[in-house]
């Protein structure tokens, strides 16, 4: 975790997710995103519960925490003192400040949930901006921004383990999206009717998209994105075979064991083989 604070209000953000070259502040201050210079400083609190510690203690009195054992890595600089903590530290050992990042307000604005017709208020999910509605959960993302939403979902899934997956299991390859109630959604921003998309063409997980400003997702739908990418490790499975094309495929077959071509008439004779044709488009 990487951690900056804001100078006026001394307000934390986590930054690590967050490319911008600043953030704003609640209070409206400009809060620079830019790696500190580490500084080395003598244990004075507990990480775990703040308390006071000697200085050649290994145990808090308060809590029995151990103080920074020797093998634990310090990764998380403090924002205000910029002292190295161990990155599961609540308090920090040199100044006692605790480690509460707040949420980064997103320069987007409030807009009307597709769904139920509620406002979603903006957020920021590991530091990308999205509208989630608080009644049925689904988010709304923007168009440049969808593919690095993905993105952030699977690395997370990834880590916690596809089977720790929240809400309902991925859809497979194969599912049948026409098995689902059809409904067409309005964009937020343009209130133009959206188009629905097979995610991936073959996953069954039916996307809201306005190709102009937007993609709309149900609950849980990041999730099964996520655990299909997971489950075919980022490539999309083959297609499967069209009731349609089985018997053209199937026909291609049988001339090229006759040695024929389905153009050349053959054994067949031409006005069959056009019938044929005429009947399988």
């Amino acid at each position: 975790m990487r951690l900056v604070a804001c100078s006026e209000y001394h307000r934390q953000f986590d930054v690590t997710h967050v490319e911008a070259p600043e953030i704003r502040c609640a209070c409206g201050a400009a809060v620079r995103n830019e790696i500190q210079q580490a500084v080395e400083a003598r244990v004075h609190r507990c990480g775990s519960c703040g308390a006071g510690v000697a200085s050649d203690g290994r145990r808090c009195e308060y809590c029995g925490a151990e103080l920074l054992p020797d093998d634990r890595p310090l990764s998380l600089l403090c924002p205000e003192c910029f002292a190295r903590n161990a990155e599961d530290s609540r308090f920090c050992t040199a100044c006692g400040i605790a480690f509460d990042p707040q949420p980064i307000a997103s320069e987007a604005h409030e807009l009307p949930c597709p769904d139920c017709g509620g406002l979603m208020p903006a957020r920021a999910v590991g530091g990308i901006p999205v509208n989630e509605c608080p009644g049925c959960h689904g988010v709304w993302v923007q168009g440049e921004r969808f593919e690095q939403l993905v993105a952030r979902a699977v690395d997370a899934a990834r880590k916690a383990g596809s089977s720790e997956l929240p809400g309902r299991s991925p859809r497979r390859a194969g599912a049948n999206p026409a098995a689902q109630a059809v409904r067409y959604r309005k964009c937020p921003v343009c209130e133009g009717f959206m188009q629905r998309r097979n995610y991936r063409k073959c996953s069954g997980i039916i996307l809201d998209r306005c190709r102009t400003h937007g993609t709309w997702l149900d609950a849980d739908e990041l999730e099964e994105i996520a655990g299909f990418i997971l489950e075919h490790g980022g490539v999309p499975p083959e297609p499967r075979l069209e009731p349609r094309e089985a018997p053209r495929r199937q026909w291609a077959g049988a001339h090229a064991y006759l040695g024929e071509s389905p153009s050349a008439g053959g054994i067949l004779g031409r006005s069959v083989l056009g019938l044929i044709a005429s009947l399988l488009d």
